[in-house]
């Protein structure tokens, strides 16, 4: 189950990035975080933080709940 919720966060997130126009690079430097850890959680092998959820969230000016908005 666990897998499951990280592969499709991991995909939902890349596809919101993607709807900024943005690279893995640019929404790391601008989330504050590493580029391989954004890759990490886009490819479901990285259980995100709180912290960074949050990061990612103010990166794509968006509020947590929104974050998760439209994920199936």
């Amino acid at each position: 189950m666990e897998d499951k919720i990280l592969k499709t966060f991991g995909i939902h997130l890349k596809t919101l990035r993607k709807e900024h126009g943005l690279s893995q690079e640019d929404l790391a430097d601008k989330a504050r975080l590493d580029r391989t850890y954004v890759s990490g959680v886009e490819t479901g092998k990285r259980n995100i933080s709180l912290k960074a959820l949050n990061s990612i969230a103010n990166a794509l000016d968006k509020n947590l709940s929104q974050l998760f908005e439209g994920m199936q």
